[in-house]
């Protein structure tokens, strides 16, 4: 396996953790708002809170790494990325500054407070949005380069129903993973009324996610059918991502075994990510950066593939660490600490 292809699957599993872990984030921002007005918020906000504390600061380690892997890895992936995301990675970037003033401001009350509350919860469905943006934006036909000068296409881009199915996608998973963890860490922590309130959730969730990602395929096979067809070569993968999908559906509907519910969901979104992934080979941005062209020298490519292997290895660890600690520790889940 040559260090591009090496790097760029460090990079996928990296981008594949911070889905899972800012999804689980995200969404709990938003049942949080949601409970509020709904009247419900004495049902699950003690339990998102006991879950959000020990585990806010480090969700963004997952993307940081990525981030920083991407630039490193494909130089390239700056000048287009960085010309190109200007305005929607600004947005990601305050909507982040606004979430982390909440989390800054907890502690202070603001949680009481339902401004603040609604900032919260909107920010847990618009930075997934934003960010989903560089996604589709790595479909091409949204780039243009002339004379060295990156502009992006907004007309296209806001016209575009791949876009727009992307985009509801980024939502409607992240809003299905979260309610589907909260259901499984109430049942943990014997919490029968939060828990019959997030398995709804959660099976709400599931059928607009699958037909936004069933969407999100068709409107791909009509934008580029060159990682369509990549995709459908991996039909296995896909395949594999639906049965573990009506196994979550089932476990959530029988209402038994959430820990392994979350375990089939998780593995539903890796087998789905990474045929999409693979699907994409052999580009970062179609068609301006593709990962043997795009990679840096290889003497940097190996020594960031090395260093980036051991902070996979140190970060995993250290996440298990933490959920042993706080968010499994059975008192703590209880919330007797």
């Amino acid at each position: 396996m040559s260090y591009e292809i090496l790097g760029i699957s460090v990079l996928w599993i990296f981008l594949y953790g911070y889905l899972i872990v800012a999804s689980i984030d995200f969404g709990a921002g938003f049942f949080a708002f949601y409970a509020r007005i709904t009247g419900k918020d004495h049902l699950i906000n003690r339990l998102i809170s006991r879950y959000l504390s020990p585990v806010w600061e480090i969700t963004n380690v997952f993307f940081v790494f990525f981030f920083v892997g991407l630039i490193g890895f494909f130089p390239d992936a700056a000048h287009y990325y960085g010309s190109a995301l200007l305005v929607p990675g600004s947005i990601a970037i305050i909507l982040l500054a606004i979430r982390g003033s909440f989390y800054a401001f907890e502690n202070y009350g603001s949680k009481k407070n339902i401004v603040f509350l609604f900032l919260y919860g909107a920010t847990g469905l618009l930075i997934p949005a934003s960010l989903s943006v560089a996604l589709v934006l790595s479909e091409g036909g949204f780039i243009v380069e002339t004379n060295g000068v990156v502009t992006l296409q907004y007309l296209e881009l806001f016209t575009s129903p791949l876009a727009w199915s992307i985009v509801a996608l980024a939502v409607t998973s992240v809003l299905f993973i979260s309610a589907s963890f909260l259901a499984f860490y109430a049942s943990r922590a014997e919490d029968k009324p939060a828990l019959d309130l997030m398995r709804g959730y959660a099976l709400f969730w599931s059928t607009p996610t699958i037909i936004a990602a069933f969407t999100a395929v068709l409107y791909l096979s009509q934008h580029n059918n060159r990682h369509f067809q990549n995709m459908m070569d991996l039909w296995w993968l896909l395949g594999l991502s639906v049965v573990f999908f009506l196994i979550v559906l089932w476990l959530l509907y029988k209402g038994r075994r959430y820990g392994w519910a979350f375990i089939c969901l998780m593995l539903q979104f890796l087998t789905a990510f990474f045929a999409y992934g693979i699907g994409h080979y052999p580009y970062i941005l179609d068609p301006y950066i593709t990962i043997q062209g795009g990679a840096t020298q290889e003497a940097m490519g190996i020594a960031l593939v090395v260093v980036f292997i051991a902070g996979l290895l140190l970060l995993i660890p250290s996440l298990a660490l933490v959920f042993r600690l706080f968010l499994f520790d059975a008192d703590y889940v209880k919330g007797k600490k």
